[in-house]
């Protein structure tokens, strides 16, 4: 069982990844968005959607599954890890062949081509060979997550954004297929990925101890009742960040889509250190909730939220200062109408950055039940305000109803938190957040001013607004030096010591 063991090491190797990704992501997206054009990108984006919300069904019944059950280890139970593993490997497979054969006849009876346009059939196609291989890497990849091997996901991340990235380009380049070379990137990355996961697992588990009808012997009852309940959540999540993008392409055209997406886009890489948190919680709180140590689980809790909520509103901070000179550099002069509807994104990217901790920790006690109503009031409230605003408003009304979906579900998980028996908000020290924010702000801002190169001043700001929200979030005692400290003297001593040094004259 990974637990809280080198956790901080741990979820390093998750977020370096995540940060790799977001370099192949900063550097491929305007290659990709100048490559198909606005009408193409917008294309694009709504086949990513549909996979996302299609897959979804099939992937939530064994993906987070086997991550938290092979993270229990449980000692009294025999051939645990292999019997979790076949079960989800089996169960898995037959669920992605029947949803595979599912889209393959909608598209074969004209569904894709009535719904989307008559170039979607082919798209569908592909997208079929896209969920299938989708969701084996997703298996062999959580199964590794369990294990409490992160180094190994964290390389599966990064190297399957770089098989999609360069195998897409490339055949957009080399044969001028469009959309249709995208998809095929996705496919070769999910297959490679997949294949390098399962020699992992096999590797990592004895299979020759394992027996079909030893399968009989897992509580399949309680594997079923997580697995129903977590296909909801995860639903339920998802289309909090798909439908807007989806009922966009449906009521309005396709380059609208695409400004709206490249919004969305730059807006989630606020995500990065709380998608992080969120993959690694999940197997590590479980030891603790089946242990019933909810004050641990509390004071976890309370500090992650507060260290997730400095970091991201400090990153949004930059992007709202910063986004009228990134995205027409970024994306091209052209997508300067994602600007306004990006800003509108932003609070509610922040409240849902600070949620996803939450969600996980939720998901490792195993009660789903009161997770599943508190994520189904945002999505509810979400997916009313998009089709309320969308008609009305376009992008701005999708930009206004996503970000109040978003962001309440920081509220709407806090009181499941309650409910489930720990407190998140024990220690926030939410008044002195708000106040560093407030007061960092207008010197951001002040020192955006005063550089007149738009290149210059993304490479200027972002490290003097750093240094400032430092000094005042230190200063106001929204983070203590010694809590600061603790995360440097696990960072290597070349890395340390100027931070430390650095530390000492902050406050």
């Amino acid at each position: 069982m990974a637990g809280f063991e080198n956790f901080t090491e741990r979820l390093a190797s998750i977020v370096s990844a995540r940060v790799l990704k977001l370099v192949v992501t900063f550097v491929s997206t305007p290659i990709v968005v100048r490559l198909l054009e606005p009408s193409g990108y917008g294309d694009y984006a709504v086949l990513l959607s549909v996979f996302a919300v299609f897959i979804l069904p099939v992937s939530a019944a064994v993906t987070e599954g086997v991550q938290k059950y092979v993270g229990e280890e449980r000692a009294d139970e025999v051939d645990w890890q292999e019997r979790v593993v076949a079960f989800y490997a089996i169960f898995g497979g037959v669920l992605i062949v029947g949803a595979v054969l599912v889209m393959l006849a909608f598209t074969a009876l004209g569904g894709a081509a009535w719904l989307f346009g008559d170039a979607f059939t082919l798209y569908f196609y592909l997208l079929a060979g896209h969920v299938f291989f989708a969701q084996f890497r997703a298996i062999g990849y959580h199964a590794v997550l369990g294990f409490g091997n992160e180094k190994a996901t964290a390389t599966f991340d990064v190297a399957k954004k770089l098989l999609t990235m360069v195998v897409g380009i490339g055949l957009v380049l080399a044969l001028g297929v469009g959309v249709e070379g995208m998809l095929v990137g996705h496919v070769v990355a999910n297959l490679i990925i997949a294949i390098a996961a399962g020699a992992l697992v096999l590797r990592t588990i004895d299979v020759t101890r394992l027996s079909l009808p030893s399968l009989r012997d897992l509580p399949l009852r309680e594997l079923a009742a997580f697995n129903a309940m977590n296909i909801v959540l995860v639903l339920l999540v998802r289309s909090m960040a798909h439908v807007d993008v989806v009922m966009l392409r449906v009521i309005t055209e396709s380059s609208t889509t695409g400004f709206y997406k490249a919004a969305l886009s730059t807006a989630e890489y606020i995500w990065i250190v709380p998608m992080a948190l969120q993959t690694v919680l999940l197997h590590s709180s479980s030891g603790l909730w089946s242990e019933n140590r909810t004050d641990e689980i509390t004071d976890i809790a309370t500090r992650i939220t507060r260290y997730n909520l400095l970091l991201v509103i400090l990153l949004a901070i930059g992007m709202a200062t910063l986004v009228d000179r990134f995205v027409p550099l970024y994306f091209g002069n052209e997508y300067t109408a994602s600007i306004v509807p990006l800003l509108v994104l932003l609070p509610g990217v922040v409240g849902f950055a600070a949620a996803r901790p939450l969600q996980a920790i939720g998901q490792g006690s195993g009660r789903m039940r009161t997770l599943v109503l508190a994520v189904g009031g945002a999505a509810a409230l979400n997916l009313a305000l998009n089709a309320l605003l969308i008609p009305t408003y376009g992008m701005i009304g999708a930009a206004a109803a996503t970000s109040i979906g978003y962001g309440s579900m920081f509220g709407f998980l806090t009181w499941s938190a309650y409910r489930l028996g720990y407190d998140p908000l024990a220690d926030v020290r939410a008044v002195r957040i708000g106040l560093t924010a407030a007061l960092t702000t207008p010197v951001v801002w002040g020192v955006d001013q005063l550089v007149a190169s738009d290149i210059l001043a993304l490479f200027v700001v972002p490290p003097i607004g750093l240094v400032a929200y430092l000094v005042v979030a230190v200063n106001v005692r929204a983070i203590d030096v010694d809590e600061i400290l603790a995360i440097v003297d696990r960072a290597p001593p070349r890395i340390g010591g100027p931070i430390r040094t650095a530390l000492a004259w902050v406050d």
